[in-house]
């Protein structure tokens, strides 16, 4: 709090790029959505591009590091009236980081606003978006809260489709606690579809209590390898990479401080499959149903579906497509190559 709220005054004192997740291009769905959210949750929004995954339409999502709800209401739109989203935020005074900062690069300039609570920002706007997008009642919430400890917040377990997160799980110390939590709300079949910040290697004491790097999302990056062994622990299937991003420094005394250790910024996809929902490797057909992505699904960097094609999948991913949300768009039927997605280091 002390180093957005205090030494952060614009987004150019960044020190690296470090928030600049990866991202791919966005559908014209998502970047018409994002025109209809308030000039002031936009204005007050300090996160890092989109994390937006496909197919959404009445799920369940949960939004972990909220902030001022940008991306809440965004998925607001595309969930549907019959559909929810639920965010969490910890930040009481994180807003303060906001005040004399330009505003984010996806926005148009709006104004500043007087400071408040991230949460209340976010609340203050509900009346004003149902209205906007012509729903009879509300389809988000907000609440404070940790991702830590979602049960405390009177998450239950099993009761969201999807949970997403946009490079905050490096600030918190208990990483394994949150995958732990994203996996319990989740229905069997649930995916955790989140950006983040992954280090090359495990890091030093004194990388990881450096307070600039801290602030700039680097002391808290998991060691990629990490990433694998926690989510597997936790029971979700292995990590599938979406997209990475190297990030670059631009600082000498931080280059000295990290030494020989590289960052990335990447995107995963993580899913709560179920026990036995499929035996082997098989074949499936995209059949053109998702809305931005009715030509082609780029699922993650090994799997791209067009539609109308056949594609051999390992048996991992039959159990993915099979168990998830994307079964209904898929032909799924058994045989095909016994090819192993490749796994490895998104750096």
């Amino acid at each position: 709090q002390d180093y957005y709220g205090k030494e952060l005054q614009k987004s150019e004192d960044l020190k690296t790029n470090a928030c600049i997740t990866s991202a791919r291009p966005l559908p014209k769905v998502v970047r018409d959505a994002l025109e209809h959210v308030h000039e002031e949750v936009v204005a007050r929004y300090y996160g890092c591009g989109l994390v937006i995954p496909e197919c959404l339409s009445s799920c369940r999502i949960l939004d972990l590091g909220s902030g001022s709800g940008r991306d809440c209401y965004l998925l607001s739109q595309l969930v549907g009236e019959q559909g929810h989203v639920t965010g969490i935020d910890m930040t009481e005074s994180q807003v303060q980081r906001r005040t004399g900062a330009s505003p984010h690069p996806l926005s148009s300039s709006p104004p500043l606003f007087p400071s408040s609570c991230q949460v209340e920002v976010a609340k203050k706007h509900i009346a004003y978006h149902m209205d906007k997008f012509g729903y009879r009642k509300p389809n988000v919430e907000f609440l404070r809260g940790y991702m830590e400890k979602l049960g405390d917040a009177g998450l239950a377990d099993e009761s969201y489709d999807i949970v997403i997160s946009n490079c905050v799980i490096n600030l918190t110390p208990d990483k394994r606690t949150v995958l732990q939590e994203a996996f319990r709300v989740l229905k069997p079949g649930g995916e955790m579809y989140f950006s983040d910040v992954y280090a090359s290697q495990r890091l030093s004491e004194t990388v990881r209590k450096h307070r600039v790097l801290w602030g700039e999302c680097l002391a808290g990056a998991l060691y990629w390898r990490d990433l694998y062994s926690i989510a597997e622990e936790v029971g979700f299937s292995p990590p599938c990479l979406v997209t990475a991003s190297p990030i670059t420094i631009g600082n000498k005394e931080l280059e000295g401080l990290i030494g020989d250790c590289r960052f990335v910024s990447a995107t995963f996809r993580l899913f709560k499959v179920p026990g036995g929902s499929w035996a082997g490797p098989g074949q499936v057909i995209y059949n053109g149903g998702i809305m931005g992505h009715e030509q082609e699904l780029v699922f993650d960097a090994n799997f791209t579906f067009k539609e109308g094609e056949v594609v051999d999948v390992d048996a991992e991913m039959a159990a993915i497509l099979q168990s998830s949300r994307f079964a209904e768009e898929f032909l799924i039927r058994a045989g095909g190559a016994n090819a192993t997605a490749p796994q490895g280091c998104c750096c």
